[in-house]
This record gives structure tokens, C-alpha cells and sequence, in this order.
């Protein structure tokens, strides 16, 4: 199988899934905006070929150059696991009949709007929702849906340029802050807490699932810069307290027509138990989540992709061992990372449950933590009991500091 695949190297993690796709027997062409010098070194040793264009946002120049390609070359599968160019995937696959989702199936993947009406149509419950491209919409949705409220890009991902609206002074203030975007949506605040809901499919049918559970809310690590983001990936999906979401989640597949590959949901408990719809990309979750799901399961998911969407299937035991939290740092200060403070005694007390530590080096410039959610390090840590996991990730929020100047 020949198997087309969208920006091989970038984001970062899309290397370890080219990887994946040649572990699992197909010839992968990559086709992206960097040279193929540029590409990670696990990224290019996968590649059979590479194509590099100028821009891939770009659909004509794109559509063209795979004409050209094709003519020397059967292309038996486009793939794309980066949100921007999920569209043009689609676009590529009806013009060369092949399989997968479309641009019409896709849609509903990038259009939160979109998204949410459908979702509606189908009985699922999603906070009240608005879209619109004029700041006199935004004002009549907030005085249709009510304060509190959420305004984010309609095609956006994750959490950048969200925000929560608490009143009509609020929102006067944030407008000016979403000028660039072409088109907003604005929904119900649902005071829950945020869970995630990510599986790996083939044929309609899902192979692996997987829960996150976030500390704190996304919206409020992206507005506090002293806040250390936690993402805990559980161990037990069997507890009563996930069974709604986790059937609201293979409800939103269903009638979203998902078929092959990786979904990243989020949705909402609140405090009476009720479950909300949140989001869903067709595309695996950032902020090294999958990373955190090895970890859980001592499995390789990047692979596991592969092998559901090229053969249908995933032949690794995927049992999960522990609960596994990841906990991102940001420095104080600005500038150059100058310490490290409590990493030892962390370590020498609690090293037997970290996994992973990446943290900046002493000397490297800090990153805009608004920017990433990686921000200026990260630490996972596991544990079979949940309780012990919190634990551990709860000191490295607390005792680890990292210092800029």
C-alpha cells in the first residue's frame, strides 16, 4: 500500500505515527511545507519519498503537485493527523476516489457550530450554542444564551484564543481580542469538571478508548501562568462515575459517521452527574497525551494508529496498568532558565513513578506559555492506584520550580 501521508515531521509528534505507518508495512510518501532535510530523523528513515511544496495551505498548488505525483506513483490512502490540513486531506481523497472521510464528513470535525447541530439532531446534550462572523452576533448570542459564557474560534484547538465571558463589561473587553478571528462561536459556560474521551477506530468500531482527566479546566491553566496544568490519563474506565461519558462518547462517533483512526472528545460532568458535550477532532490529542497513554498501557499507540488504519486493526495488548499523569512547568520570570529548585529531593523520594522528565535546560530561552501547553518542561508520573498518582504529580505541581531571569 502506498499511503500518502500530510506534514510527516510537524508537529513534532507526527513523525513517531509516519514511524508507525512504515512499522506496520505501508510505503509512506510524505507530502509537506518543510525540505525533507528539515524533517526529524525518525520522520525522514520512514519515508520511501518525500514531496515538498511551498505552502500546504495552498489546495490548488497542493491538488497539483499529487496530479503530478500520481503519475508515477499509485496513491492508495491520504492521511493527516494535523487539524489545519484535515480539509485538504478530504479534498484529496475525493479527487482521487479514495476512502476515508470526506470533505462533507469532515466538516462537522472542524466546525464547532456545525459540530453541536448535529450533535443536537441526534438527541446528545451540548451547552447552548451560537455562532457568528459580526460583533453585533456576538451581543445577540450573549443575550440569547446568558452570562456566563464561552467565545472561541470556530475552528479552533484546544484552548487558544478562548475565553470566559462573566458579563457585558467582560465581553466588551474581549472583543477586541478576537478581531483576527473570522468566526466565533459562543456557548454556555457549563461550571463541570472536564474530562477527555479519545479512541482509535477501524471500520466504525472502537479499538482503544481512553479517558484524561483535566486539573484545572483547560480555560483556567491557559489564564493563569503560575497555574502547573495536569492531564491524568485513568487507569479504571470501568467506575460508574465514567459510564455517561463514556457512552455519550461512542454516541458522538456514531452519529458524526466516524470510521478510521484516532478521535479526541472533551466533555463535562457537573456536579449533579450530568454529562455534557464538550468538543471532538478527528485527530489524536496534543499536549503529549498520547505519550501518556503508553505510558498507562506500556503499549505504542502511534503504531496502534497505523495498524487500525491500514489494516483494521491493533494487535498489541493494550491492558491498562496504571493511572498516568503528565504535569507541565512554567518558569518564573522571563528569559533564560537559571535553576531548578526541589527536581533532587523530587526525584529521590518519588522517582520510582516518573516515566518522563523533560524539562528546559539551565540556559535555554523560556517558551510563551501561551503558545503551548508543553510550556518550559514536563513530568509524567504512574502509579496502578489512582490515589498515589495524584500524590506524586501534586508535589511536582508544588515543590518543583523552575526560575528564568
Amino acid at each position: 500500500m502506498n499511503l500518502l501521508m500530510l506534514s510527516p515531521g510537524f508537529p513534532a509528534e507526527m513523525a513517531f505515527f509516519t514511524r508507525g505507518l512504515a512499522t506496520v508495512g505501508a510505503t509512506v510518501i510524505g507530502l509537506g511545507d518543510q525540505p525533507v532535510s528539515a524533517l526529524p530523523d525518525t520522520a525522514r528513515k520512514a519515508l520511501a519519498h518525500h514531496v515538498h511544496v511551498g505552502s500546504l495551505a495552498d489546495e490548488a498548488a497542493v491538488l497539483q503537485t499529487v496530479r503530478d505525483l500520481t503519475e508515477h506513483v499509485r496513491v492508495d490512502q491520504v492521511e493527516c493527523l494535523w487539524e489545519p490540513y484535515m480539509m485538504l486531506a478530504a479534498r484529496l481523497r475525493e479527487e482521487f476516489g479514495l476512502s476515508g472521510l470526506n470533505r462533507e464528513q469532515t466538516e462537522p470535525f472542524r466546525d464547532k457550530e456545525l459540530m453541536k447541530t448535529v450533535l443536537d439532531r441526534a438527541g446528545l446534550r451540548t451547552p447552548r450554542h451560537d455562532s457568528t462572523e459580526t460583533v453585533a452576533g456576538v451581543w445577540a448570542a450573549a443575550e440569547r444564551i446568558g452570562y456566563p459564557l464561552i467565545v472561541k474560534p470556530i475552528d479552533g484547538a484546544g484552548s487558544a484564543d478562548t475565553y470566559r465571558v462573566d458579563s457585558v463589561s467582560e465581553l466588551n473587553d474581549v472583543l477586541p481580542m478576537i478581531r483576527h478571528i473570522r468566526r466565533v462561536s459562543v456557548e454556555e459556560f457549563i461550571d463541570a469538571e472536564e474530562f477527555t474521551y479519545d479512541t482509535v477506530c477501524a471500520d466504525g468500531r472502537i479499538l482503544f478508548e481512553n479517558i484524561c482527566w483535566y486539573r484545572p479546566r483547560p480555560l483556567q491553566a491557559r489564564s493563569h501562568e503560575w497555574i502547573s496544568p495536569m492531564t491524568i490519563a485513568l487507569r479504571d474506565l470501568s467506575v460508574p462515575d465514567l459510564q455517561a461519558g463514556r457512552e455519550l462518547g461512542a454516541a458522538v462517533i456514531d452519529a458524526l459517521g466516524f470510521r478510521d483512526g484516532f478521535t479526541h472528545m472533551e466533555w463535562y460532568r457537573k456536579a449533579d452527574g450530568e454529562v455534557l458535550f464538550g468538543e471532538i477532532g478527528a485527530r489524536p490529542p496534543g499536549g503529549r497525551t498520547v505519550d501518556l497513554m503508553n505510558y498507562v498501557t506500556d503499549a505504542d499507540l502511534f503504531t496502534g494508529w497505523a495498524e487500525a488504519v491500514v489494516h483494521g486493526r491493533i494487535s498489541q495488548h493494550l491492558d491498562r496498568r496504571y493511572n498516568a499523569a503528565t504535569v507541565f512547568k512554567r518558569a518564573v520570570g522571563s528569559g533564560h532558565i537559571t535553576r531548578h529548585d526541589g527536581l533532587d529531593r523530587l526525584l529521590a523520594e518519588c522517582g520510582g513513578s516518573v516515566a518522563a522528565l523533560d524539562l528546559l535546560p539551565v540556559g535555554a530561552h523560556r517558551r510563551d506559555w501561551r503558545a503551548t501547553l508543553i510550556s518550559d518542561g514536563m513530568v509524567i508520573v504512574r502509579d496502578p492506584e489512582l490515589s498515589r498518582t495524584i500524590e506524586v504529580a501534586d508535589r511536582f505541581v508544588s515543590e518543583l520550580q523552575l526560575y528564568a531571569s
